[in-house]
């Protein structure tokens, strides 16, 4: 899914650019292949979206930060990061029965590219 860019990319967004498009192609890889398993309710308005089959955008960056959370601690880390308790880090990355909300998502997203370059987010 590599497009044109209209304009030239900043060095230093290039990599956050990049893990988004893959994010993305990998997301929509696993809609389709999820696509004909479970039907499809309507969205109930004004309801904060659970995981499921309906985000796999979501669904594929649990998968990605799963194996980076292996390490004694990295998850207190994180949670830490997120500025939320590591209870509910664990309820929307290993129970699978929440989402985080936009800003700690973004910020879920930096630290995921940050790691995979080698770096630390602090």
């Amino acid at each position: 899914m590599n497009y044109v860019r209209p304009n030239p990319l900043h060095p230093r967004l290039r990599p956050y650019v990049e893990i988004i498009e893959w994010l993305t192609d990998a997301a929509a890889e696993s809609a389709r292949r999820a696509a004909g398993k479970l039907k499809r309710r309507p969205p109930t308005r004004g309801l904060t979206l659970q995981p499921g089959a309906d985000t796999p955008l979501w669904n594929e960056l649990v998968r990605q930060v799963a194996p980076l959370l292996r390490k004694r601690g990295s998850k207190v880390h994180l949670a830490r990061i997120l500025g939320i308790p590591r209870q509910r880090l664990h309820v929307c990355l290993k129970a699978q029965a929440g989402c985080l909300d936009a800003e700690r998502t973004l910020l879920l997203l930096a630290w995921l590219c940050a790691r995979q370059q080698g770096r630390e987010l602090v």
